[in-house]
């Protein structure tokens, strides 16, 4: 399980004294505790993997947005900060999907709902995430499906 290997990786930062990888692996346990804390009031739980995939997702998300706008304020130093933590989150995640491999999904889920314009985007966007929300980054999904509905 993912959560096995933050725990892990969380003892072995500490034993080699790297400060920035434990510092960054707190705040993903942090944050996956607090999502934990969240789907208790649910009355469906979420499957525990891709409860963390997704905490990770939304983190990295997260972070890029901020290292765009360090970049843009001329705050290098902090930019760097927020990529080495993008680095340690990204450990964690399963191997994205290629752009090549979406284009396909997208095609083939396409093919599957007769999918023809605009109009069926949302019900596409729906059967990519629930088939592939683990691996695949749906804001850059999102501009694969507008290109091939369009």
């Amino acid at each position: 399980m993912i959560r096995d290997d933050i725990k892990a990786a969380q003892i072995t930062a500490m034993k080699a004294g790297d400060k920035e990888s434990r510092a960054a692996i707190s705040l993903i346990q942090s944050a996956i505790k607090n999502r934990d804390i969240e789907e208790r009031v649910k009355s469906v739980q979420t499957d525990d993997d891709a409860l963390v995939i997704e905490v990770l997702q939304k983190m990295v998300k997260q972070r890029r947005e901020s290292i765009e706008m360090f970049e843009k304020g001329g705050r290098q130093e902090l930019a760097d900060a927020e990529k080495a933590e993008v680095a340690v989150i990204e450990r964690f995640l399963p191997a994205q999907m290629s752009d090549e491999e979406t284009s396909a999904a997208i095609e083939a889920i396409k093919a599957e709902l007769g999918a023809s314009g605009m109009k069926d985007m949302g019900r596409v966007m729906a059967e990519l995430k629930a088939r592939h929300a683990t691996t695949l980054d749906m804001s850059k999904a999102s501009g694969l499906v507008k290109a091939a509905l369009s």
